[in-house]
């Protein structure tokens, strides 16, 4: 029986660029592939099972409430929806064909106008609303947050990324405490993010996760914050919502990821410093090749190998070897962010020894 990449035709990809949607983010567990299975095989009144799962979800998590939605990036256009149509039946079914004399600017620090695979600000035009940028791009404070504010201003979006600016700008905590003054609520992206409680306890109304990332279950999204709010991005399944629905499948396969994800122990930093040890100085053997150990821009325990080539050694461009790794076979896929600095970075969570070997192996080939 031939594998599903002779099936197709399709390259076999080593992922050490981490949790990524263009590579299909994770590869959830045995128990979890078979909740999705479960679901699949039979019939349920689908109010019935958001309303439900949603409540389980929550009570795990210490929440308020709690929806399931199909991705994070549709967790915030309908945030955002909610936001603007809150309990009006009119909007909910005009949302974008009528002016409507409701406030729609969504303020975000510069900083998190992000392209994380797709603009934040088509996110937010697709719920409704328009971007307005607070702050600058290396700085936003409390008090250039609170500026950007008028009577225009539906909600504050914040995003907690790697994407995003770390320098200069204000933390959640902040940003809650501008929302509660002036009465609005805050919305948090917080999409590859592995706490699932801190946010909302820091004063964010609504809470946006990736179902497949950080918790490893299936393609999807998860919406948690107070109980009036995700009651109205529910209500977005009769909006724009419906083009954006969630499977059965998916909304099992998410709830029984996110009781694993509480309960079983995770590959710590140091975990993934001990797993590149060997990686990290057969990297270093290479004449213009310098690796070391660099932890997550964002703050989380996540370990990484940065590789740093030398141009002017090697006789080529980093831009050039991440090409080569990509349309090599197996193709390898790296963290580039910072290519044009010469810098890449190997993620080893969904790597193994073998493949980490394997990547050495293919990047001393190049020289």
């Amino acid at each position: 029986m031939s594998s599903i990449h002779e099936k197709y035709g399709l390259t076999e990809v080593i992922n050490a660029s981490g949790r990524m949607t263009a590579l299909g983010v994770s590869t959830p567990n045995e128990d979890v592939v078979n909740a999705v299975k479960e679901g699949l095989r039979q019939y349920f009144d689908m109010k019935d099972l958001v309303i439900k799962t949603g409540e389980y979800i929550a009570n795990l998590l210490n929440v308020d409430a709690a929806v399931v939605v199909s991705c994070a990036s549709a967790g915030i256009a309908q945030s955002v929806a909610a936001v603007i149509v809150r309990d009006s039946q009119y909007r909910l079914e005009n949302l974008h064909s009528h002016s409507h004399d409701v406030p729609s600017e969504i303020v975000l620090p510069k900083g998190h106008n992000v392209n994380f695979g797709a603009p934040v600000g088509t996110m937010v035009t697709l719920g409704g609303g328009t971007i307005k940028e607070a702050g600058y791009a290396n700085e936003c404070s409390a008090e250039q947050l609170e500026a950007a504010i008028t009577k225009n201003t539906a909600a504050i979006l914040y995003i907690k990324s790697h994407h995003c600016v770390q320098k200069s700008i204000l933390n959640v905590e902040q940003a809650a405490t501008v929302a509660q003054k002036h009465g609005l609520p805050l919305i948090v992206d917080a999409a590859a993010e592995e706490d699932l409680k801190s946010y909302f306890a820091m004063g964010a109304d609504l809470v946006i996760y990736s179902g497949a990332k950080a918790i490893e279950g299936p393609t999807s999204g998860l919406v948690v914050g107070k109980t009036q709010y995700v009651d109205w991005v529910r209500k977005q399944s009769q909006g724009i919502g419906r083009a954006m629905k969630v499977g059965k499948e998916g909304i099992l396969g998410l709830t029984h990821a996110i009781t694993d994800y509480l309960t079983v122990e995770k590959e710590s930093g140091q975990e993934m410093v001990a797993k590149m040890e060997k990686f990290i100085a057969d990297m270093n053997t290479i004449h213009g090749v310098t690796s070391r150990v660099v932890w997550d821009s964002a703050g989380r325990d996540i370990a990484r190998a940065e590789i740093a080539f030398d141009h002017e050694t090697l006789g080529t461009t980093t831009n050039n070897i991440v090409k080569q790794l990509n349309n090599g076979n197996p193709a390898i896929y790296c963290r580039g962010y910072k290519a044009n600095e010469g810098i890449i970075e190997i993620d080893v969570r969904s790597v193994n020894t073998t493949q980490l070997n394997t990547i050495f192996e293919k990047i001393n080939a190049l020289f």
